[in-house]
């Protein structure tokens, strides 16, 4: 999802990408993550390690996601023939349901593809079935009771989402701790945002281990936590392997110590003034210009807290416009979401402050 890039963007530069597959499997990793959602990354993946190393030597895993451009049963299932094509692996030990959450997960059900999953692996086409999924623990929950058969989870969880009442990162883990189903983590470093966090935050961090990357507080957060099978990491550069590989080579958990630290990083976060919504969209049910709110108000902290306008302008896109919202900008100012506010906040001067700092 993040491989290195050629300088004149003309794709994925394979060359350092081969550098970094022998690096991860000379250091004893052996689990690749592609997507047919990725653009170029299972023809990547096919010259950089399929064509390079036996088969049973790695793990490769990709996923369908059936809600892109699909009207068909056949457009979804076409996926998995077009990632084995590109990628020439034979078969996925690994094959996920990709992005299951709000009404994306209806795709899958209505275009049948539990049980197309469950035939493509007594073909041997796929060895394991899971889901990745961005939603609420409730959601996850109802699609674990309903669907036994998926025999991994893979969950966006990083220490600075962990009590987040819109990632959920705490409350999803433990629904699949709950489940028995093992973890492969995404997003631990937060699209790269815990690389930079804000400087509270990097200060508790080098002040406890001064030669380690902050980055690195992200990933083995994740690999700490009990039942997890793997933890992914978009590397887009040699170094950033060689940095990764550094610490997790011979990672053996957490220390009392380190633990600490992580709350200490996660108390510095939580003193950085945001918009206190809790994403209870109460606000949403009484808008008579169905803005998304609790979307808004969740880039704009991401805002305060990353000053990344870029990613702030994506989460907006993907939790507003992506969900059928109106903006922020559409608001007429009735005040109906304040009186229906469990924590009172001022929504319509909120709502203007993301016009002015986000949507210009």
């Amino acid at each position: 999802m993040r491989l290195p890039q050629l300088e004149d963007g003309s794709g994925i530069d394979v060359e350092q990408t081969k550098q970094m597959v022998d690096l991860f499997m000379k250091a004893g990793f052996t689990y690749f993550d592609t997507a047919w959602a990725y653009t170029g990354s299972e023809d990547a993946t096919r010259q950089a390690l399929v064509e390079r190393y036996p088969r049973e030597s790695y793990q490769l895993a990709t996923k369908n996601a059936a809600w892109i451009k699909c009207s068909t049963k056949e457009e979804a299932t076409a996926q998995l023939d077009e990632s084995l094509e590109k990628t020439q692996a034979g078969y996925f030990d690994f094959y996920l349901l990709h992005n299951l959450g709000d009404t994306r997960t209806k795709v899958f059900e209505d275009f049948g593809l539990w049980e197309w999953a469950q035939q493509k692996k007594e073909e041997g086409l796929i060895k394991h079935l899971g889901f990745s999924f961005h939603s609420t623990a409730t959601e996850l929950e109802e699609i674990l009771i309903a669907h036994p058969e998926a025999e991994f989870v893979q969950l966006q969880i990083n220490y600075a989402d962990w009590e987040s009442p819109t990632i959920q990162s705490r409350a999803c883990y433990e629904v699949a701790r709950k489940y028995n189903k093992p973890v492969i983590v995404m997003e631990p470093v937060k699209g790269g945002l815990l690389a930079t966090p804000p400087q509270t935050v990097q200060d508790v961090l080098k002040a406890a281990e001064p030669d380690s990357s902050v980055a690195s507080w992200g990933i083995r957060f994740a690999a700490n936590l009990p039942g997890v099978l793997t933890v992914l990491s978009g590397m887009s550069s040699v170094e950033q392997m060689e940095d990764n590989l550094s610490y997790m080579k011979d990672f053996g958990g957490f220390t009392p110590q380190q633990s600490a630290t992580i709350e200490a990083a996660r108390e510095a976060l939580a003193r950085i003034p945001i918009i206190p919504c809790t994403s209870c969209d109460y606000c949403a049910k009484v808008c008579p210009m169905n803005i998304g709110i609790s979307g808004s108000f969740s880039a704009m902290n991401l805002l305060t807290l990353y000053s990344n306008k870029a990613k702030a302008v994506r989460e907006e896109n993907w939790l507003v416009g992506g969900h059928d919202k109106a903006q922020a900008k559409d608001c007429i100012q009735c005040g109906r979401c304040e009186h229906a506010c469990p924590q009172h906040i001022s929504i319509r001067d909120e709502l203007a402050r993301v016009c002015k700092e986000l949507l210009d």
